[in-house]
């Protein structure tokens, strides 16, 4: 029996993560990364640590596969500074982190058209952190790069909000690829990776995800 690690399990896809790992058989303990109480459970286990001190609390977060789902807004960060710190900071540690006391598996979630070279600060952050952690070493890194997430999220965002009625309207136009996806698709698929034992680097482009 294994041990799941779970980073940002408040977010849209993180929440929807959190359950399907608690009710997996494959794992025996979720460790949640959290600055929030979660409901309890007896495999859940909540480690509320700040990110920055993750590397001096290694022992507690020792796990077998990592699921990242840590992510933020420019809105809601406030500045690139801070974009950068969540998206890329914070998931690069946990890797090194946690590859360091044993973990084989990391799973991320980034974005459609995440590339370090891209114009566009988002997706080039993205891009940066797919490869830092890439290169960390784990057996098997697991990259998803899902578009529009739909699902409830507790704070509005009103650009998502105006996409996803057009993505309602007008999805059947739009190639897979780019259309808008359920959280809980990518959450399914994150889960399903993690079982399949496969290594090396593997990127899930958001129109594969659509088949979970």
């Amino acid at each position: 029996m294994k041990t799941a690690l779970i980073a940002g399990s408040t977010g849209l896809i993180g929440q929807q993560l959190l359950q399907l790992l608690i009710e997996s058989p494959l794992y025996e303990k979720v460790i949640a990364i959290t600055r929030q109480d979660l409901p309890s459970h007896p495999k859940l286990v909540q480690i509320k640590i700040e990110f920055g001190n993750i590397t001096e609390n290694s022992e507690k977060i020792k796990a077998d596969d990592v699921f990242c789902c840590l992510g933020t807004t420019m809105a809601k960060a406030g500045s690139k500074e801070k974009f950068r710190q969540v998206d890329f900071y914070y998931p690069y540690l946990l890797a090194k982190t946690t590859y360091a006391t044993g973990a084989k598996q990391y799973l991320i979630v980034s974005s459609l058209g995440a590339n370090k070279s891209s114009s566009i600060f988002y997706n080039e952050v993205k891009g940066e952190v797919e490869e830092a952690v890439s290169a960390v070493g784990f057996d098997a890194v697991h990259i998803f790069r899902p578009s529009l997430l739909l699902g409830h999220r507790p704070e509005k965002r009103s650009g998502e909000d105006a996409a996803k009625v057009f993505y309602r309207i007008f999805g059947f136009l739009i190639p897979k690829k780019y259309n808008a996806i359920s959280s809980l698709k990518v959450a399914r698929a994150m889960l399903y990776f993690a079982t399949q034992n496969k290594k090396g680097t593997f990127i899930h482009e958001s129109g594969e995800l659509h088949q979970f």
